[in-house]
């Protein structure tokens, strides 16, 4: 990767931190997202920061940005756009919905019906969006991170297993530890009512830099033996009896995109195991269903993966 690239996203993640504190482990998964061009699920409690985090990010870089608050009543045509018959002009005329942009927030994903979360799989997987049998492309780079609350579930709709496989990764935020949270309380309690953090992150890199970084980071090496593990990781959780749907293909390659990306924030352009293996969580957690008589022990997600893949051999370098 070249320098201006590196520093670019360096000085994005240095301006996200200033707003979300606590959270570095989060604020580097969604940039090795970003830098994989993938897209991101955030889920977590209310109150830990998932908006500003997409806002402290969408302010760090020079580009366009969308946000979509879903909500029951949302339609397609409100995330998508529509074509309106203009009286004066006698022409129907195009209106973009909040698609069009570089960095999209679909705040509360799950708070909208099935059509209307599936009016964003052809824009998260094509770049392109169809309005009336005229196809649209995105200009680049486009990045949706949703966000979806995980205790609320009356008035809410699940994602289907085919709109939870278009994200890269799913990023699960926890609350701080002591000291960081204590640090977010003071200066929360300082600041004038109504003026925000995010008001004070500053643009460091362009869409054009994000673009570049995104064709450097696919071009990092990976030799065939790691290409390996990250499929014998996949297969072992088709394998497991404690999973009765396992990740796919798909999910092999998201795990050797994410490790590429991992493999750049460490200034390599080489992919080792460890970086497979670091990627496993996020990039398989929703990919996979437990069995029911694991569920009802107790037993999570995290845990079990977390056993899968320490039991799939490394190769040594």
């Amino acid at each position: 990767m070249t320098p201006s690239s590196t520093t670019a996203i360096q000085r994005m993640r240095e301006q996200i931190e200033t707003v979300l504190l606590g959270q570095r482990e989060v604020v580097y998964q969604v940039l090795a997202a970003l830098l994989a061009g993938g897209h991101v699920l955030l889920e977590g409690k209310p109150g830990l920061g998932k908006t500003q985090l997409v806002l402290a990010m969408a302010k760090s870089f020079a580009g366009s940005f969308g946000r979509i608050q879903f909500t029951p009543d949302l339609m397609p045509s409100d995330v998508t756009g529509f074509r309106l018959f203009d009286m004066k002009s006698q022409t129907f005329q195009l209106r973009k919905g909040p698609v069009f942009t570089h960095l999209l927030l679909a705040d509360e994903i799950n708070r909208a019906p099935a059509k209307t979360q599936s009016a964003l799989l052809e824009v998260m997987q094509e770049r392109q969006v169809t309005i009336d049998g005229e196809t649209l492309l995105l200009a680049p780079p486009f990045m949706t991170l949703a966000t979806q609350n995980p205790v609320e579930h009356e008035g809410t709709y699940p994602l289907p297993e085919a709109q939870l496989d278009r994200f890269l990764m799913k990023i699960l935020l926890d609350y701080p530890e002591a000291k960081a949270e204590r640090e977010i309380v003071t200066r929360s309690a300082a600041e004038v009512p109504g003026e925000s953090p995010v008001a004070r992150v500053e643009a460091v890199a362009t869409p054009e830099d994000l673009v570049r970084a995104q064709a450097e980071t696919a071009a990092v090496k990976v030799v065939s033996e790691v290409v390996d593990y990250a499929v014998a990781i996949v297969q072992a959780t088709r394998e497991s009896r404690a999973v009765t749907l396992g990740a796919g293909t798909r999910g092999a390659i998201a795990l050797v995109r994410i490790a590429k990306a991992i493999a750049v924030l460490h200034g390599r352009d080489f992919v080792i195991p460890d970086d497979i293996k670091g990627a496993a969580l996020p990039v398989l957690r929703h990919r996979i269903q437990l069995a029911p008589e694991v569920a009802i022990s107790g037993q999570d997600g995290d845990g079990i993966l977390k056993a899968l893949v320490e039991s799939v051999p490394a190769p040594r370098s």
